[in-house]
């Protein structure tokens, strides 16, 4: 069953289509002053072998970088850049960002600032970014110090979503969009913390339940000034796994863990049960997704966790920003965590390989 919902933003609302056989349609529904044939589609290369055809039966020929969080920096964008002047692109143009986070980050980015900025639709085709990077916004790339330090809020003008393209995408990353599912579940809608929920035959649903939330968040605070910040549940400490790991670990794994220390912190600070904590890894458990960290860090080493978090871009005043859980579904931003207690919470997920 298709589903559509719109997302409202201070310069206008653009809609997020989500059905089955979308990219097969003779006509697509492309946004209003788009000019198909000044599409450039920008995508990656494990997409462009799976679905690649979809965008050259129509006589698109995407703008391809090599798959992979490592290529997500300035250079990729330079690339971009170069590919889209060579090939006359001007103001007029639309950029459709074809593939999973890292490439709608990519060209999102790409879109905002070329040329001072031109069309975007995004187009995802990972489960996680169906869920989340694809509607908000957030474009940016990564530097050598932290994940997407550079970036800018860039609204498309359209999200098409089509489930069919998962079909293809491997389990382990299936996977890996489930952590932000449950995110969800977390802040606001307790049905996507249901094993049955979660199954793969109901990811219509899931994707529909999971975006009802993050529209409605990202409707009321467009610039992430307030409550948006809640969908940053797990990213803190994700963020510093992710950067210890070199990206080893998937962005979902390490958010999956990430969302562990922080009900954990959320336990120590007096707000949630020992039980909550447990539901939510029984629940990360049973759809494959790790409650504990291990390889990047050794019982004892907290204190490097803590330290790669300190590029994470939502300090404020010099502080580090957690989303906290003061119960299921009632989500706080806090900058007041002392130090000790997320040590401690770190210290209790840590694991010996």
């Amino acid at each position: 069953m298709a589903h559509s919902l719109t997302v409202s933003t201070p310069l206008g609302s653009y809609p997020v289509l989500i059905e089955r056989g979308l990219l097969q349609r003779s006509s697509l529904p492309w946004p209003e002053g788009c000019v198909p044939e000044r599409v450039q589609v920008i995508s990656e290369t494990n997409v462009t072998r799976h679905h690649g055809r979809l965008w050259e039966e129509r006589g698109f020929s995407p703008l391809v970088f090599e798959a992979g969080e490592a290529s997500k920096h300035l250079g990729t964008v330079q690339a971009l850049y170069d590919g889209l002047l060579e090939r006359g692109a001007a103001r007029d143009c639309t950029i459709l960002g074809f593939g999973g986070g890292v490439a709608g980050d990519t060209a999102g980015f790409v879109a905002s600032s070329f040329l001072r900025g031109v069309g975007f639709v995004q187009v995802p085709t990972s489960l996680l970014a169906m869920v989340d990077a694809s509607v908000g916004g957030k474009t940016g790339v990564n530097l050598p110090q932290g994940k997407n330090l550079v970036g800018a809020f860039y609204h498309p003008q359209a999200v098409w979503i089509d489930p069919d393209v998962l079909k293809t995408l491997p389990a382990r990353e299936f996977r890996s969009g489930l952590a932000e599912v449950i995110k969800y579940g977390l802040l606001s809608d307790p049905v996507l913390l249901t094993s049955t929920a979660l199954q793969k035959e109901q990811v219509e649903d899931m994707i529909a339940r999971s975006l009802k939330v993050k529209a409605e968040l990202v409707s009321e605070d467009p610039n992430e000034r307030g409550k948006r910040a809640y969908l940053n549940l797990g990213h803190t400490f994700g963020h510093g796994i992710e950067l210890l790991s070199e990206y080893g670990w998937s962005h979902g794994e390490a958010v999956a863990v990430g969302m562990v220390m922080a009900c954990r912190l959320s336990v120590r600070l007096g707000w949630l049960s020992q039980g909550d904590v447990r539901a939510l890894e029984q629940l990360l458990e049973t759809v494959g997704l790790p409650t504990r960290l291990k390889e990047v860090l050794r019982p004892g080493e907290a204190s490097r966790l803590w330290e790669a978090m300190q590029t994470d871009k939502k300090k404020k005043g010099g502080a580090l920003r957690f989303v906290l859980l003061q119960a299921p579904q009632r989500p706080v931003v806090t900058a007041e965590a002392p130090m000790s207690l997320v040590l401690e919470a770190i210290e209790d997920v840590l694991e010996a390989a």
